[in-house]
């Protein structure tokens, strides 16, 4: 643990305006507040937020925060107030220190909402000062590097979940590499150990082999003799290993085993400027052949997060592929610490600034705007977050980026809600495309807009951003509400008029404040939804005359019927007619966690699908067929086991057979069916049905199994 007085001249290092007072005594009081308090590995508990400072420290932050990382667990771990810290360290500090506290007392129901409330309070607070989430994370680093004390696996696996899903993509956002790749794999080695261990294994059988170690040698030591040539002869090349996790994603994401990756190690090349970045881009190029579609420009083309380098693979030394970074010292810098590295901004102590680097956080705030739910904000924030990236252009050259599989809606809804709720159609690369059309890298992308239009029902089935669905979802809500209202108005006007009544808004203004309802379309809202009845509002307004009549039972009406509950195998799935027979469809295996929609089908009821399952193309013109489906997240958990179907390649090795069998019983998953599909000489094709209990319990196992040895591929099975 760093002593405090190294704390304080490590920060006057780099930063002579230090408030050294104010740092000691921060200092001391953590200590006092904090007392006997112990942690999960036994040490104090002050020693936490010391080291929270330290790494902020570590990042060259201001004072303040320093500062605010010493106090940053008072408010909610002691007895201290928000007056008392006022009135010691003043309103900069606190205001840090509040924004990152929790909402311990908050009382909402379930773990996901409460989740969903303090990061929605997060999000509020580093939308006023970004300092907040650099706090943040710098907390969330040190209990990550201290999870392994938690004796309870169930929280370990929570707080690793919570780390991979959220923090670690908001550390990405604002372009902090070396707390993502931290928190990412400490995260990843607490979810999927087994996966973790065997590529961590299989990188070590790399380092130990002297040829392997040779040949990076050997291509740095020739990317810099080509660069010398080329006049760069004062270019820095070195390589740098991949971590584990961004290795398995590379895997999962290209659908391939460890063996057949050729960029396990990343060179780069480090320049004085923008012009010797590209005049290095032309040696290499002009040295060695490159492999096509695998060159990004992020020096034009920035990433949101302020990240520029230019990205090429080429075939290189020894007809081996390697992955070549090349940018200035300056990127390199930013790369590594985002905003942390801009000095300017860390005297900023207002709003975030603004720009492209913080256009995700708006959005963030119009997410939060348009969800109805904590839970809800949760869900759309982790599609904004938590995805791979492509960047395509409006007509006017504008750069929007967008979660891979992004289609023209997102793009539209990227660009501005009003145009996302108005589009009708879109152009990519001026040729007309549908609206569920995936946009690529460099995709120039037209909106056609119409005044009369309004967001469909069935855009919910394909977009991927947080952004989209939000306004969607709110749309459709709005919707839901006016029929509702509609529908109610009718029914209590029916009321009137079977009594003999005459039906009058005045009398409707007067029992508002009976029923707690704000305006008559609430009124009318809760009774078209089956939630009050008319009657009871009839004899409201004419409470004489209800001992003369009893009130009579109203049937639920008709949109509130059609939302029920089926079960298939102790599985509940909502958005179901009543009575309709639900079946699932043998062509995708839909397991707990996948996105489904119901097709019916004239005396067969209702099959449910995956969103993504090829089948649906049947039905593409038959919207009239598709019913909006969605597992009960209130009784999931008590579901039985499904079967998920996947295809496997693997080596005709002796033992791999016994290996795969046995990396899937080691997973608590059994094998109900096993065929054999394909088979060469090398390699057999196998297609197997699995129990699973749901989605994340046959993701893991396709990690697992694409990790075992002699395994070159696996997908899930989805489709005809």
């Amino acid at each position: 643990m760093i002593r405090q007085y190294q704390l304080v001249e490590q920060v006057r290092a780099y930063d002579p305006s230090t408030d050294e007072d104010a740092l000691n005594k921060a200092f001391v009081y953590t200590v006092k507040m904090h007392g006997s308090q112990k942690r999960a590995s036994g040490d104090p508990y002050f020693s936490h937020p010391v080291e929270v400072a330290g790494i902020l420290a570590g990042m060259k932050l201001d004072w303040k925060t320093i500062a605010a990382g010493l106090l940053h667990d008072t408010l909610e771990d002691t007895l201290a107030t928000h007056d008392e810290l006022e009135k010691q360290f003043g309103k900069d500090i606190t205001r840090l220190v509040d924004g990152v506290t929790k909402l311990s007392q908050l009382e909402v129901q379930g773990a996901a909402a409460k989740q969903g409330e303090n990061f929605r309070k997060l999000v509020l607070a580093m939308s006023e000062d970004i300092r907040v989430l650099l706090i943040k994370l710098a907390d969330r680093m040190h209990n990550m590097r201290t999870l392994h004390f938690i004796k309870d696996p169930e929280k370990r696996q929570r707080i690793a979940r919570e780390t991979l899903e959220l923090y670690a993509p908001l550390a990405e956002r604002i372009g902090i590499s070396r707390i993502k790749e931290e928190l990412q794999d400490i995260a990843f080695g607490e979810l999927y150990p087994d996966v973790h261990d065997s590529i961590t294994k299989r990188m070590a059988t790399l380092k130990e082999d002297n040829e392997n170690i040779s040949i990076v040698d050997r291509v740095i030591n020739d990317v810099k003799e080509k660069l010398t040539e080329g006049g760069l002869p004062d270019a820095d090349v070195y390589g740098r290993e991949k971590r584990p996790y961004s290795i398995w994603r590379k895997m999962e994401r290209l659908h391939v085993g460890f063996e057949a990756l050729a960029d396990i190690v990343a060179f780069r090349v480090l320049v004085e400027n923008i012009e010797q970045c590209y005049q290095a881009l032309g040696i290499i190029h002009g040295a060695y052949r490159a492999v096509p579609e695998l060159f990004d420009d992020y020096i034009s083309n920035p990433k949101p997060n302020g990240y520029r380098s230019l990205h090429t693979t080429v075939i290189g030394p020894e007809k081996r592929r390697i992955e070549i970074q090349i940018r200035t010292h300056e990127m390199h810098e930013i790369n590594e610490m985002g905003v942390a590295a801009h000095w300017a901004y860390k005297q900023q102590t207002g709003a975030a600034k603004e720009g492209e680097q913080y256009r995700w956080l708006r959005q963030l705030l119009e997410i939060l705007e348009n969800s109805q739910q904590p839970e809800e904000f949760l869900e759309h924030t982790k599609l904004e977050l938590f995805q791979d990236q492509v960047f395509c252009f409006t007509p006017k050259g504008e750069l929007v980026a967008l979660p891979r599989g992004g289609t023209p809606v997102d793009f539209a809804y990227a660009v501005h809600s009003r145009v996302g709720d108005s589009t009708v159609g879109a152009k990519v690369n001026s040729r007309m495309v549908p609206l569920n059309h995936v946009l690529k890298n460099g995709d120039q992308v037209e909106i056609m807009r119409s005044k009369k239009q309004a967001p469909s029902p069935t855009w919910e089935r394909f977009v991927v951003t947080g952004k989209a669905r939000a306004h969607i979802r709110k749309y459709l809500r709005q919707q839901q509400r006016d029929e509702y209202s509609s529908l109610g108005k009718a029914m209590l006007q029916k009321v009137f008029e079977s009594e003999g009544a005459t039906f009058t808004e005045k009398g409707i203004h007067g029992i508002l404040k009976k029923f707690k309802s704000p305006a008559d379309d609430d009124l009318y809202a809760r009774i078209g939804a089956g939630s009050l009845p008319a009657r009871e509002v009839f004899y409201a307004i004419f409470p004489g005359l209800k001992d003369k009549k009893p009130v009579e039972s109203e049937p639920v009406s008709v949109n509130k019927a059609s939302k029920g509950v089926a079960k298939i195998s102790g599985i509940p799935i909502r958005g179901l007619i009543p009575g309709m027979a639900l079946h699932l469809a043998r062509c995708c295996h839909p397991v707990v966690g996948d996105r489904i929609v119901g097709i019916i089908t004239t005396g067969k009821g209702v099959t449910a699908h995956t969103i993504d399952c090829e089948t649906l193309e049947s039905f593409a013109d038959m919207p009239e067929r598709w019913l909006d489906l969605s597992w009960d997240s209130d009784s999931v958990a008590a579901a039985e086991v499904q079967t998920g179907r996947l295809s496997v390649q693997i080596s005709q090795a002796t033992g791999a057979l016994s290996a795969l069998t046995t990396t899937i019983a080691k997973h608590d998953a059994s094998i109900v069916n096993l065929k054999v599909v394909g088979r060469t000489p090398d390699v057999m094709d196998l297609l197997l049905d699995i129990q699973v209990k749901d989605l994340r319990h046959l993701t893991n196992i396709m990690a697992a199994i694409r990790a075992t040895e002699h395994v070159f591929g696996v997908e899930r099975v989805k489709g005809k």
